[in-house]
């Protein structure tokens, strides 16, 4: 185990150092000039050259690349061209509220997609099974930005049961029982796609699983129906792991719509501001991190595929 966890700590790396090339590389390539947005587009030459050499712009990209790489390798992201602060003490709480936001939509994912998974492995042609499918398949279809926008109008907006944004009332006590009620929505929206995926997923490897040998074997040794379902459930589950890991990095990556249509201060909310905004450093910084905890996701999904089934390790 630990040989099979060094080598794909060491695969990290490249892959890492590669996705820095790619953030530095796309947010260069993207049209504005933060010295314009921070000064104004009638700022005397003086003031633009010296705000670009504070800034580091006037370098050749190379010279930028590797400055930026040495001081972010250290922590240091650098400063915020609009919020002049540094650029980790924005990510931060940005991005805390984005795992809480992530969290509960993966909840949501893996408790929904094992249900509906289970009901169409074990009644393909039932009514659960039938709508499970039903289900999976209208969750996959449906655009998130549409259901985000139907949420808000039907329970925020017309019902009234819940806030349409934001963590907390603003002249609210706050706790957590208002983080949850504000959490509700954003969490569903986020989480419909990837549930359906899950599910769907997950109900092929158990139907796979239960029409194999396995589970005559099981009763054949005496074993009870629930613990027949259980083990063909640990059989089942490396496909389930893969998926929900995926999804689960997808969720970090891609709540962007949904944090920037229900307030949710996290990082694809900072990163949208910050990209109509020209703050480079923001962008840079934000990319970056959610594309380190990407790939350690993925390496926590590999440890865990690994220990369930030792095949992997070889």
């Amino acid at each position: 185990m630990r040989r099979f966890l060094a080598r794909r700590l060491l695969l990290a790396v490249p892959t890492l150092l590669g996705v820095t090339v790619v953030v530095f590389a796309t947010v260069a390539l993207v049209p504005g000039d933060p010295v314009s947005t921070f000064l104004g587009p009638s700022a005397p030459a003086e003031a633009r050259h010296a705000l670009a050499e504070r800034l580091g712009l006037d370098r050749p990209l190379p010279v930028q690349y590797a400055t930026w790489l040495g001081h972010a390798v250290t922590g240091d992201l650098g400063v915020s061209v609009a919020g002049q602060r540094p650029v980790t003490d924005t990510l931060v709480p940005a991005l805390g509220q984005t795992l809480i936001l992530t969290g509960a939509a993966f909840v949501l994912v893996l408790v929904g997609g094992v249900v509906l998974g289970a009901l169409g492995a074990l009644r393909p042609r039932g009514l659960p099974g039938r709508l499970s499918g039903a289900f999976g398949t209208l969750a996959v279809s449906a655009p998130q930005y549409s259901v985000a926008l139907l949420l808000i109008a039907v329970f925020a907006v017309e019902l009234r049961w819940l806030p349409a944004g934001g963590t907390h009332d603003v002249f609210g006590g706050g706790g957590s029982s208002d983080l949850v009620r504000h959490l509700v929505l954003p969490a569903i929206a986020a989480a419909l796609v990837p549930l359906g995926l899950t599910a769907r997923v997950f109900r092929a490897a158990l139907a796979s699983v239960l029409a194999g040998d396995l589970p005559d074997s099981l009763r054949a040794r005496g074993l009870s129906r629930p613990a027949v379902l259980l083990h063909c459930a640990h059989n089942a589950a490396p496909a389930l792991l893969t998926i929900a890991g995926l999804q689960l990095a997808s969720l970090l990556e891609g709540v962007v719509f949904v944090e920037t249509l229900f307030a949710w201060p996290g990082v694809g909310r900072l990163l949208y501001d910050a990209l109509a905004a020209r703050d480079f450093p923001v962008i840079q910084g934000g990319v970056l991190v959610v594309a380190v905890a990407f790939v350690a996701i993925n390496i926590l999904v590999d440890a865990a595929h690994a220990w369930i089934d030792p095949r992997v390790r070889s």
